[in-house]
């Protein structure tokens, strides 16, 4: 049987939800579709670039539609609750999502949309992309805990449930509280447009 690029991302995707990032090998891909693992290589050129397909997928997954959502800080924090959801949905999402984003590696679309949605404040466009990035790396690495917690739960490490660093109120407040400084921003350089 003949594999497409596309087949092999959803694979890929399977044994990241099953087995964790540690085990997405593309030997193990490749025996689980009953190929070579030099047959990937027809495919990917490496494992980085595999992994990072498999995290646009993820995030592709996770997209939402922002309509309603008109002023730029509600924009960041719909953009923000999409990514962390995208991410929390599969088994090591933000540790792949992360180190992807980290070698550089696709997985440009959050700081494009998060810095659009700054610019979209009055913010200039290095203002606007160091935001992006301050935001981006508040979900990481929050969600990054998140999982790492309700992991060592299920498997019987920790015997509690997720406590007051995680969960969506935790979020929330991290957060606002970023928005919080961009909007002081505005105000201290006088260019506040009016909230949508």
């Amino acid at each position: 049987m003949r594999y497409r690029r596309e087949d092999i991302v959803e694979r890929a995707v399977g044994v990241l939800d099953e087995h964790g990032l540690a085990d997405l090998s593309m030997r193990r891909i490749a025996a689980e579709l009953g190929l070579q693992p030099s047959a990937l290589y027809h495919h990917f050129a490496s494992k980085q670039e595999l992994l990072a397909a498999v995290a646009d997928e993820l995030l592709e997954r996770g997209t939402r539609p922002e309509a309603g959502v008109d002023s730029w800080d509600a924009r960041v924090v719909a953009l923000s609750h999409e990514l962390r959801d995208a991410m929390l949905a599969y088994r090591d999402g933000a540790e792949l999502v992360a180190t992807v984003h980290a070698f550089g590696l696709g997985v440009n679309g959050p700081s494009r949309r998060l810095a659009a949605a700054v610019r979209d404040a009055g913010f200039d466009a290095e203002f606007s992309r160091a935001a992006a990035m301050t935001v981006l790396h508040f979900v990481f690495g929050h969600v990054s805990d998140e999982q790492t917690h309700l992991q060592a739960n299920s498997v019987g490490a920790i015997d509690a449930a997720p406590d007051d660093r995680s969960g969506t109120d935790s979020f929330d407040l991290g957060l606002s509280l970023i928005v919080d400084g961009i909007r002081q921003r505005l105000a201290a350089a006088g260019s506040v447009r009016p909230r949508g």
